[in-house]
Order: structure tokens, then sequence, then C-alpha cells
């Protein structure tokens, strides 16, 4: 009777916790497959670069704090105050994240695709026995707590029911799309919105020194809607990049990226500087406050402390996600069922966004760049909302 009483504590203290990080020594995930080990390489070697050249981003550039936390059996054991056995210090020391060792895990994805490319071989990034081999898996139990109260805010009916629906064990795997666009270099009356540049009073500034001049420069006194009204335009306060709808607008600004054709000419667009306005989760695109500055950038790009730094991203290898508590460069697996079949994926975490702030239940695909809704869900109805997820780290023999 006392062991099942100890059980059922066990099973309490679990399912209480907001959000835990577990090993799992054989985990259960579906064939790898819908990803290109050389574009998971890309990403993994641009993110890699970032963290070494960029130690002092104490923003992204970290282990993932949150990820260390106890494994399941040893918080088991140190809520209910009986003893860690020796076989539980061990489980618990073998997951602990550290910054080296997701730049190795990072380093192993490409050595690994060089030597099968050279060796003419399969891609053993879609084995799945060469992975449990080689990796170890954390699987990440999703705060559903804090997705429970953002649902119980929202004023968008679907999102707040997708949000209580998240199940326990599976965390919430949006996807997100470039979109194209087609723009005007010029205001006209169809492309009567502006993607802007940096106002001109912070042209010159690095991101230090303008948040040190944050009350007197333009880019922090002005909401989205006063922005769209026309503010910006009628002051002559900053350069119009290039011109497209006022629904285009909203799309590039939720998205962060815009890849549009002007008279024939594909170019991107990237977020660069906010208004220091915070994303609203429960309310729409078009109510939100937050607005984005944008620079013109040669390809899709990710997380980066600054314009200049930013990680090119590719489509199907690439999440964003909570870089803030997670840390930049968290090698992941998704595992979910696709026509009754259990497959997975894995991607670098090398984005990232306002809505995931304080957000430890989600995490966003890239899927790709596409004109709009029907072309987008055309291509990606398959794909679940839910899945089981690992953070991956190369053995430390390695």
């Amino acid at each position: 009777m006392k062991n099942f009483l100890v059980l059922l504590l066990c099973i309490f203290s679990f399912a209480s916790i907001a959000n835990v990080f577990e090993l799992e020594e054989q985990p259960k995930f579906g064939l790898p497959k819908d990803f290109k080990g050389s574009e998971l390489c890309a990403v993994a070697e641009q993110t890699l670069t970032y963290i070494k050249n960029n130690p002092d981003d104490k923003f992204a550039v970290h282990s993932g704090a949150v990820i260390n936390a106890k494994s399941k059996e040893a918080t088991d054991a140190t809520t209910n105050t009986t003893e860690i056995t020796e076989a539980t210090k061990v489980k618990a020391v073998k997951s602990e994240v550290s910054l080296d060792r997701v730049k190795s895990t990072l380093a192993f994805i490409c050595q690994t695709y060089r030597e099968d490319v050279r060796a003419k071989r399969a891609s053993r990034l879609h084995d799945t026995k060469f992975l449990q081999e080689n990796f170890e898996f954390i699987r990440w139990y999703p705060d559903t707590k804090t997705a429970d109260a953002i649902a119980e805010k929202s004023t968008n009916e679907v999102k707040s029911r997708m949000l209580k629906s998240i199940p326990t064990d599976s965390i919430f795997l949006t996807k997100y799309y470039t979109k194209l666009l087609t723009g005007s270099p010029i205001k006209t009356e169809q492309y009567n919105q502006a993607l802007y540049a940096l106002p001109y009073d912070e042209e010159q500034l690095s991101l230090a020194q303008a948040e040190l001049q944050k009350s007197k420069l333009t880019r922090f006194k002005y909401t989205r809607q006063e922005v769209i009204n026309g503010v910006l335009l009628e002051n002559n306060l900053a350069k119009p990049l290039v011109w497209l709808t006022e629904e285009a607008l909203h799309d590039v600004l939720l998205q962060g990226t815009g890849v549009l054709n002007i008279n024939g000419e594909i170019r991107y667009f990237n977020v660069h500087r906010n208004n220091g306005i915070s994303y609203n989760y429960s309310i729409g695109k078009r109510e939100q406050a937050r607005y984005w500055y944008f620079a013109e950038v040669p390809s899709i790009m990710g997380y980066g402390e600054t314009l200049a730094s930013k990680i090119a991203i590719k489509p199907q290898v690439s999440f964003a996600g909570n870089v803030a508590q997670l840390g930049l460069g968290k090698l992941i697996m998704v595992s979910y069922e696709v026509d009754g079949k259990q497959v997975s994926r894995m991607g670098v975490l090398a984005d990232q966004g306002g809505a995931f702030d304080n957000n430890l239940f989600q995490l966003d695909l890239l899927v790709n760049s596409y004109h709009g809704w029907q072309d987008y869900h055309q291509a990606n109805k398959h794909l679940p909302d839910y899945a089981n997820a690992w953070f991956m780290l190369v053995k430390e023999a390695h």
C-alpha cells in the first residue's frame, strides 16, 4: 500500500509540473523524412557560426537553463523526499545541457552529412538506428498551464480551442511561411502601405546606442495603427522600402519576412527593429500594436542580434521558438502520425518571435514560401497540430 501511495505521488508531481524535460533512453519516433541533410547542415553551420561569433548575446547564446531541469526520476524522488538512487543521479547528469554540447551537436550534423556524401551512401541523418546510437534525447513536455491561461484570455475561438487541446505529452506544432507577395516601388491606390526602413533619426545608431536614447527616437513613438494611418509618411520620418497592400503588410509583420515580386524581380525583406511593444498572443494580427521596421536582405533570415549577423535559414529544417529560455541552436526532433504511419523530422532552433515570450508549449516550423492560405494549406494539410518533441545532443564520446 505504501509503494502504491508513493507511485501516486510520483504521478501527481510529474503531472503538476508546468514544464518538464526528461531524458529518454529509448525514444520512440517515426522514420525521419521530409527534410534534406544538406539543408539541415546549412542551417546548423550558420547557427554554429553565430554562436561562436556572438558569445556576448546573452539573450540567445546560452545552454538553455530550463532544459537542465531534473529528469522525471530525479524530480519524483526529490518531491517525495526519498533518496535519489545512483541510477537516477547518472540519468540526471546525462541530461545536463551545456553550450559546448550544443556546438558539438551542430558540428556533428555537418560532419555526418559530409561523410555520407564523400562515401556516396544514403544519409545516416535519416537512419533511425544511427540517430538512437549517436544522440541523447531529452523529451519536451509542454507547459500546458500557461497555454490554458492564454486560451482563457484569447478572443480568437480557434486559437483558444487549439491551446486548450494541447496534449500533456506533445507540443503545439505550428507552421510559418514567408509570404510570396507582389509589391510596387512606388505608392499606388492598391499598394498603399510601406515597409519602412529604420527611421532617419536612428540610421547611424547601434542597437545599444538606440536603447539609451529610446525616449527620443521615432521608432518607439508610434503603434502599428498610427503608422498605417500615415504618421511616418506625412512627417517624412522614415524611408519607404517598398509598397504593398494593407493585408499583405499585416502578414509580413506577423511572419517577419516578405518575399516580394517587384516588377518581375524577387526581393527579400526582413524585420530589423520594433517599436518596443510586446506581441499580444490573445488578439489578432490587425489589432497588434507592435510594429517592425524592415531591411532588405539576400535571403530568408532567422535570428540575429543585428541585421548583419542574422542566420540564413532554410524551409523544413528551421524552427522558431522560445530562444530566450531554450537557447539558440538546439537540434530538435518532432514526431507525429501521417496517414497512419509515424514519421519524424529534425530541425534547428534558429529563429524566434514575439509569440514565444514565456511560451514553452510551442514550436513553429518554417515550411516554405506561399502566395496565401490556399496553397499553404494544400501543401501542409497533412501536418498535425501537435507532435512529440525531443532535444537532441550528440553523445559525448563524439
